[in-house]
C-alpha cells in the first residue's frame, strides 16, 4: 500500500507541475504581442502598481473610462443555472469564461518580460506608443513627479523572434510607415539585448541601418537630435519593436529625467568663465602688490638674521 501511494503521489506530483508551468507560460512575454516595457529598480511589485496607475490615469484621459462587458446577463445565467444540475452548471460557466475572455480582455495586463527589473505591461485597444508619448509630453511639460520606482517606458508596438533573419524579414514591413518613400527622417537606433547571447549589437545596428537606407536612400542617421528612434529590444528570444518621437527631448523616455528642470548650462558656463576672470584680475593685481610687500619682508629677515649672526 504504502509503495502504491508513494507512486500516485509522484504522479500527481508531476501533474501539477505541469500545469504550473503552463500556466505561468500563458503569462510571459511571447511573439505577437503588444504593450509597454517598463524598467524599474529593483522593487517590481511596487512598479508594477505604479505603471496601471499611471498608465489608467492617461489612458482614461485619452480614450475615455474603460468599460468592461461580459457581466449584464449573470442575472439570467443565475436563474438558469437553478434549473440545472451542478455540473452542467459548472461546465457552462467554464465555457463563458473561456469564450468571452478574449472579447473583454482589459486594457493592461501585467506580465512575466523574462529580465529582472523589467516589466511588460500588455494593451488592448489602444495604441501603446501614442500613450507613452502623451504621458512623457504632459510630465515634461508640468514637470510633476509621478512615480518613485519607474525609470523608463518604451512602447511596444511590433514582436517577433530574436534572432537577426527573423528581426530583417518582419522590420522590412514594420518600418515602411515611417521608412518608406516618399517618407523618410532622420532617425537612430536604440538597441538593448537582456537574457540573449545569441544577438550581436554591431551586426544588428547595421542590419537595421542598412534596410532603413533601401526603404529611402533620403534617410540619414542622426545621433545629436534625430526625428525618429528606432528601439530595439531584446530580452530572451523575444525582439520589443517600437518607432518614437522626441527620443531625446523625452531624457530616453525616462519618467524621472523629465521632470527636471532643464538648465541653460552654456549661459552659466559662460557667466562662471567671466566671473572666474574676474577674480583672477583681482588677484593678479592684489599680487603685484604682495610681491612689493614680500621683498620688503624678505629684507627685513635677512638683515635680523645677519645681526644675530653677528
Amino acid at each position: 500500500m504504502s509503495a502504491a501511494q508513494n507512486d500516485s503521489r509522484k504522479r500527481s506530483k508531476k501533474r501539477y507541475g505541469h500545469h504550473t508551468k503552463r500556466w505561468k507560460g500563458s503569462r510571459e512575454l511571447e511573439v505577437g504581442m503588444e504593450g509597454i516595457l517598463i524598467t524599474c529598480n529593483m522593487n517590481e511589485r511596487k512598479c508594477t502598481a505604479e505603471a496601471f496607475n499611471l498608465l489608467s490615469e492617461y489612458a482614461d484621459k485619452l480614450y475615455g473610462p474603460e468599460k468592461l462587458q461580459g457581466n449584464n446577463s449573470s442575472s439570467s445565467d443565475e436563474e438558469d443555472a437553478e434549473e440545472e444540475d451542478i455540473d452542467a452548471a459548472l461546465k457552462k460557466e467554464v465555457e463563458q469564461l473561456q469564450s468571452s475572455g478574449a472579447k473583454h480582455a482589459k486594457r493592461f495586463q501585467a506580465l512575466e518580460s523574462g529580465a529582472n527589473n523589467v516589466i511588460f505591461i500588455r494593451t488592448q485597444n489602444l495604441e501603446s506608443d501614442k500613450l507613452v508619448h502623451h504621458i512623457l509630453s504632459d510630465l515634461h511639460t508640468t514637470k510633476k513627479k509621478k512615480s518613485r520606482v519607474i525609470l523608463r517606458m518604451l512602447p511596444v508596438t511590433g514582436t517577433c523572434k530574436a534572432f537577426q533573419d527573423d528581426m530583417v524579414k518582419y522590420l522590412t514591413t514594420f518600418l515602411e510607415p515611417w521608412f518608406k518613400a516618399p517618407n523618410c527622417g532622420t532617425y537612430q537606433i536604440a538597441f538593448k539585448a537582456r537574457n540573449s547571447s545569441h544577438i550581436k549589437r554591431d551586426d544588428i545596428i547595421k542590419a537595421v541601418a542598412s534596410l532603413v537606407g533601401k526603404l529611402n536612400p533620403k534617410n540619414k542617421v542622426d545621433l545629436t537630435n534625430p526625428e525618429l528612434t528606432i528601439i530595439v529590444e531584446v530580452i530572451k528570444a523575444v525582439c520589443c519593436l517600437s518607432v518614437v518621437k522626441d527620443y531625446t527631448l523625452y531624457r530616453k523616455y525616462n519618467v524621472q529625467e523629465v521632470v527636471k528642470e532643464d538648465t541653460a548650462k552654456p549661459e552659466v558656463t559662460k557667466e562662471k568663465t567671466d566671473l572666474n576672470t574676474a577674480e583672477q584680475k583681482e588677484k593678479d593685481n592684489s599680487g603685484d602688490v604682495t610681491q612689493e610687500e614680500q621683498k620688503d619682508r624678505d629684507g627685513e629677515k635677512d638683515e635680523k638674521g645677519e645681526a644675530q649672526a653677528e
